[in-house]
C-alpha cells in the first residue's frame, strides 16, 4: 500500500506545477490545522507560515495548476533511500480541513498522538481518493458524512480508539473503495450488510474490534477481495456457505471469535487461498474433504476448536502447505498416510486430539519438516519410531503418547532444540549421550520414571534455557543442573522445575553468581530432600519471578537479600524448618502475589504488608504472630 502511495505522489510531483499562488481559503484551512497541533517534535509543519506560498514552500503540501491544494501528506512514519522518519504529532484535527475541497490525498497516519474526533466536515472532501488517519488516538464515532466521499478508493482508520457502529450508509456509498482498514479500534455492532456493495474492494481488515452478530452473507458479492481479516472480534453464528464464492481470496482470518457450526464444504471455491486461519472459535463437525481443493494454501490454522472426525486423506493434495496447526480439537482415527505427500511442510501440530493407531512412516518423506507435535494423543507409541531420525526436526513433541521404552540413541545425533517427552512411562537412567544434544534449548521429561543422577555430560547443553524434570526419580546433587556451561549470549536458564524428585543439596551458596543462572525467571525445587539453607546469593537473580522451595528440608533464616529480586511474584517456602522472622522487604515486594511460609519454625511479628495473603500462608509457625494471624502478646 505504502509503495503504491509513494508512486502516486511521485507522479503528482511530475504533473502538478501550480501557475497560481496558493488559494487563500486552502491556506487558511492549513494554518487552522497547524494551530490545533500542540506538539510537533520533528517540525513536520515547520515550513508552514503566513509569509510563504503553501503550494511551493510548504512541506507535505501539493497543489494543482489553479493553486488548489490536492495533497496533504504529513505521516509520522516515512522513508526514503537513506532514511526512516518515525515521529509523532499531538493535537486535534481541525474542522477547517473540510474546506480543502479539491483535496485528493490526505495522509496524517502514524502520528500516534492525534486525539479527539474525526471532524464531520471531512465529508465535504468529495474529491478525496485516499484517506489515511490510522495509528493515532482518535476517538468517537465514524462520521456518517464520510458517505459523501464517493470517489474514495482507500480508507484507513485503523489503530485508533474509535467506537460505536459502522454507519450502514457509509459502507453502501463508497462503491469505489479498494481497501478498507478499521482494525484495532473499539467498533461494535454487526458488520453492515451494505458491505456487499463494495464490489471493487480487494482488502478488508476489521480485526481487533468488538463486532458481533454473524458474517453477512452479502460478502459473497466481493469478488475482487483477496484479503479478509475479521479476527479478534465477538462474531458469532456460522461461516456462510457463500464465502466459497470469493475465488480471489488469498488470506482469510476469522480466528478468535465465537463462530459455531461446521466448516462449509463450499470452501472448495477458495481456489486462491494461501493463508487460512479459523483458530480459537467454537467450530464443530469434521474437516470437509473438499479442503483438498485449496491447492495454493500455505498455512492452515484450525487449532483450539471442537472439530471432530478423521483427518481427510485429501489433505495430502495440498502440496504447497508449509504449516498445519490442528491442535486442541477432538480429531479421531489414524493420521492419513497421504500427509507424506506434503513435500513443503515445515510444521505439523496435531497435539491435544484423540488420534490413535500407528503413525504413518510416510511422515519421514517430509524433508523440510522442522516441527512435529503429536503430544496428548492416545497413540500408544511404546517407542519413538526410528524413521523420525530421517527428518531434520528442531521441535519434537510426543508428550503423553504412550512411550515406555528407552530413549533411542540416535536422538543424540539430531539438531532438535525443543524436546517434550513428558507424561509417559519412560524408565531408565538419563543417558550420557544427552550431552550430545547441544542444540537443546527446551527439555521436558517430566512425569516419567527416570532415575539415577544427572550425568556429568549434561554440562555440555550450552544452549539449554528451559528444563522440566519434575515428577521423576532423579537423585544426586542438584548443583549439577545449575553448573552447566553456556554458549554466550544464549544458554542461560529461563526456567527450571525439578520438583518431586530425590535430588540432594545443599544448594550451592553461590547459585546467584553461576553464569547459567543469572537470567532465570522460574526456579522450582520443591519436594526434594535438599537440606541446608536458602542461599543469600539468590538475591542476585534480579530476573527471578517464581521461587518455589516447598518441602526441601531447609533450615536457617529467610535471607533478606530476596528483597532485591524486584520481579518476584511468587515465593513458596512452606514445609521446611526455617527459623527467625519474615524480612519486611521480602513480604513487601511490589509485585508479590503469592507468599507462603506455613509449616516452618518462624517467630516474631509478621511485618505489616499490603499484599492480601491468606491466613493459611502463615499457619503452623508456633512463634509467629500478627495480622493475618492473631496479634502478638506484648
Amino acid at each position: 500500500m505504502e509503495t503504491q502511495f509513494l508512486l502516486i505522489l511521485f507522479s503528482l510531483s511530475i504533473f502538478i506545477s501550480p501557475s497560481l499562488a496558493c488559494n487563500a481559503i486552502d491556506k487558511q484551512a492549513l494554518l487552522k490545522f497547524k494551530h490545533k497541533i500542540t506538539s510537533d517534535p520533528s517540525n513536520l509543519l515547520g515550513s508552514w507560515n503566513t509569509s510563504t506560498d503553501c503550494c511551493t514552500s510548504w512541506e507535505g503540501v501539493a497543489c494543482d495548476a489553479s493553486g488548489r491544494v490536492v495533497n496533504l501528506t504529513r505521516p509520522g512514519l516515512s522513508s526514503g533511500d537513506d532514511f526512516i522518519l518515525d515521529t509523532s504529532m499531538s493535537g486535534t484535527l481541525s474542522p477547517y480541513l473540510g474546506n480543502l475541497t479539491n483535496l485528493r490525498f490526505l495522509d496524517l497516519s502514524n502520528l500516534k498522538e492525534l486525539t479527539g474526533q474525526i471532524p464531520s466536515e471531512l465529508g465535504k472532501l468529495s474529491r478525496l481518493i485516499f484517506l489515511f488517519l490510522d495509528t493515532n488516538k482518535l476517538s468517537g464515532r465514524i462520521p456518517t458524512t464520510l458517505r459523501h466521499l464517493t470517489k474514495l478508493e482507500k480508507l484507513y482508520l485503523s489503530d485508533n480508539i474509535l467506537s460505536g457502529t459502522v454507519p450502514r450508509a457509509t459502507m453502501g456509498n463508497l462503491k469505489l473503495l479498494t481497501e478498507l482498514g478499521l482494525s484495532g479500534n473499539q467498533l461494535s455492532g454487526s458488520i453492515p450488510k451494505t458491505i456487499g456493495h463494495l464490489v471493487r474492494i480487494t482488502k478488508l481488515d476489521l480485526h481487533a474490534n468488538k463486532f458481533s452478530s454473524s458474517i453477512p452473507s452479502s460478502i459473497r458479492h466481493l469478488k475482487s477481495l483477496n484479503y479478509l481479516d475479521l479476527s479478534e472480534n465477538l462474531i458469532s453464528g456460522s461461516i456462510p456457505s457463500s464465502i466459497g464464492q470469493l475465488s480471489a481470496l488469498q488470506l482469510l482470518y476469522l480466528n478468535q471469535n465465537r463462530i459455531t457450526g461446521s466448516i462449509p464444504s463450499s470452501i472448495s471455491g477458495l481456489v486462491s487461498l494461501q493463508f487460512f486461519r479459523l483458530s480459537e472459535n467454537r467450530l464443530t463437525g469434521s474437516i470437509p474433504a473438499t479442503i483438498g481443493k485449496l491447492v495454493q494454501i500455505q498455512r492452515l490454522i484450525l487449532e483450539n476448536n471442537k472439530l471432530s472426525g478423521e483427518l481427510p486423506s485429501t489433505i495430502g493434495q495440498l502440496t504447497t502447505l508449509s504449516e498445519i496447526y490442528l491442535s486442541n480439537n477432538r480429531l479421531t482415527g489414524k493420521i492419513p498416510s497421504t500427509i507424506g505427500n506434503l513435500s513443503n511442510l515445515m510444521t505439523l501440530d496435531l497435539s491435544n486430539n484423540r488420534l490413535s493407531g500407528e503413525l504413518p512412516a510416510e511422515i519421514s518423506n517430509l524433508k523440510f519438516l522442522q516441527e512435529l507435535d503429536l503430544s496428548y494423543n492416545p497413540l500408544k507409541l511404546v517407542a519413538i519410531p526410528d524413521w523420525i531420525s530421517k527428518i531434520p526436526l528442531f521441535i519434537l513433541g510426543l508428550a503423553k503418547t504412550g512411550l515406555e521404552r528407552k530413549l533411542p540413541k540416535w536422538l543424540g545425533s539430531t539438531q532438535i532444540s525443543t524436546l517434550d517427552l513428558s507424561n509417559n512411562g519412560l524408565s531408565q537412567e538419563l543417558p550420557s549421550w544427552i550431552g550430545n544434544m547441544t542444540n537443546l534449548s527446551f527439555l521436558n521429561l517430566s512425569k516419567n520414571a527416570f532415575h539415577s543422577s544427572i550425568p556429568k555430560e549434561f554440562k555440555s547443553l550450552t544452549r539449554l534455557m528451559d528444563l522440566d524434570l519434575s515428577e521423576n526419580k532423579f537423585s544426586g546433587s542438584v548443583n549439577t543442573i545449575f553448573s552447566k556451561e553456556i554458549d554466550d549470549p544464549i544458554g542461560r536458564y529461563n526456567s527450571i522445575d525439578i520438583s518431586y524428585n530425590m535430588f540432594t543439596g545443599p544448594i550451592d551458596p553461590k547459585i546467584g553468581e553461576i553464569n547459567a543462572m543469572t537470567s532465570i525467571a522460574t526456579l522450582v525445587l520443591s519436594h526434594n530432600p535438599l537440606g541446608g539453607s536458602i542461599p543469600s546469593s539468590l538475591g542476585k537473580l534480579t530476573d527471578l519471578q517464581v521461587l518455589k522451595l516447598v518441602n526441601n528440608g531447609l533450615s536457617g533464616k529467610i535471607p533478606k537479600e530476596l528483597g532485591n529480586d524486584k520481579e518476584l511474584t511468587i515465593i513458596l517456602l512452606s514445609k521446611n524448618k526455617l527459623s527467625g522472622g519474615i524480612p519486611s522487604n521480602v513480604i513487601n515486594l511490589k509485585n508479590l502475589q503469592k507468599f507462603d511460609v506455613s509449616k516452618n519454625k518462624l517467630t516474631g511479628e509478621i511485618p505489616s504488608h499490603k499484599g492480601k495473603f491468606p491466613v493459611s500462608s502463615f499457619l503452623d509457625n508456633p512463634g509467629l504472630c500478627g495480622a493475618p494471624l492473631p496479634s502478638c502478646k506484648h
